[in-house]
């Protein structure tokens, strides 16, 4: 006989599913947030990633056109030069100086995240009014990451249409900041010392990954563990990769559900990944950054629950972010035992 206990907490953000079973179960709730029409997730193995872990080369550039030409000149950067070092979680504002080398008038003009660690950078930020051959200081408020280490966050200038204007030689500009000794924290397992992952998407979906929210949400779930007399979980490669593609179908799909566009089950894609579970759970978030996650984690029971359940030994942690997908980011956390 089989014997299932589902404790399932759901809002506009957030879920956890809490299972206790002699078997996998062969059910699932499902909670669609978006008219999305259900779609069967991507094999990891059957589609190379259309996210990009180096500074991309930009998808348009901008010509010219009949009146003007569109260029830019990056001066220099009048707040956080390269490389400086600042305490986790600092909030702080970076600027860059550019000039207007090109004959057209910036109006309606931005600059917008591309890639590398998004350090809560909104998707884009506004150029002012900038005539040719004017200098502009544009800025950006964002917000350090939470563990040590090296962070690069690649940007792009924009014409009011969304093509990529050349900054000299180059399509994109970046910050990069040092927390603390610019050595990872080993306190609180790494996400980034697990095996290489390579998780997978709809072709057709534009989403972003990178490892920093990843990072920030294992060492606050590890933290808390210690804070509460627990073992820290190691981040398991098959758990990580379950829950990447969790997040990467949530992101691509507009779902908010533990069940997958497929209909998948926790049980269904922890085995998919090659993990075989005798415990298991999973919590999820959607929008938001990791602190704001976990603090909605930990003051709900059923949530705090699972980030301190004793019976785990492992965890996996996905997050993908679409701008066109109603919450923007997507968040999942798979706990196991084998």
């Amino acid at each position: 006989m089989k014997y299932s206990l589902w404790f399932l907490a759901l809002t506009l953000t957030a879920c956890v599913s809490i299972e206790m079973k002699s078997e996998p179960p062969n059910t699932a709730l499902v909670f669609v947030t978006s008219t999305l029409p259900p779609a069967r997730l991507v094999s990891p193995t059957s589609v190379q990633s259309t996210v990009a872990t180096t500074p991309p080369s930009a998808a348009t550039t901008v010509g010219t056109t009949s009146n003007c030409e569109d260029q830019a000149l990056l001066l220099e950067d009048v707040t956080i030069p390269d490389n400086t070092v600042l305490q986790p979680g600092t909030r702080f504002t970076k600027t860059w100086r550019f000039e207007n080398s090109g004959t057209c008038a910036w109006s309606g003009y931005s600059i917008a995240f591309l890639a590398g660690d998004r350090m809560d950078a909104p998707d884009s930020s506004p150029v002012p009014e900038t005539g040719p051959g004017q200098t502009v200081d544009i800025s950006m408020d964002l917000t350090a990451p939470s563990l040590d280490g090296l962070f690069t966050g690649y940007y792009e200038l924009r014409s009011s249409d969304g093509k990529v204007l050349p900054i000299g030689i180059e399509k994109s500009f970046w910050v990069k900041i040092v927390i603390g000794a610019g050595i990872p924290s080993t306190a609180a397992v790494p996400y980034a010392s697990t095996p290489l992952i390579t998780p997978g998407g709809p072709l057709s979906c534009d989403y972003f990954l990178g490892k920093t929210y990843q990072n920030e949400v294992a060492s606050l779930i590890n933290s808390a563990r210690s804070e509460a007399g627990l073992p820290t979980l190691q981040v398991n490669a098959q758990l990580a990769a379950a829950a990447q593609d969790h997040s990467i179908d949530m992101a691509c799909f507009g779902l908010l559900s533990h069940s997958g566009s497929d209909a998948s089950s926790i049980y269904e894609r922890l085995v998919s990944a090659g993990y075989a579970p005798s415990d298991y759970g999973e919590v999820i978030y959607a929008s938001g950054y990791p602190q704001s996650a976990f603090d909605w984690w930990m003051d709900d029971p059923p949530h705090r629950a699972e980030i301190l359940n004793p019976a785990y030994t492992e965890m996996g942690i996905g997050y993908a972010y679409n701008a066109d997908s109603f919450y923007k980011g997507y968040y999942t956390v798979d706990f196991g035992r084998r």
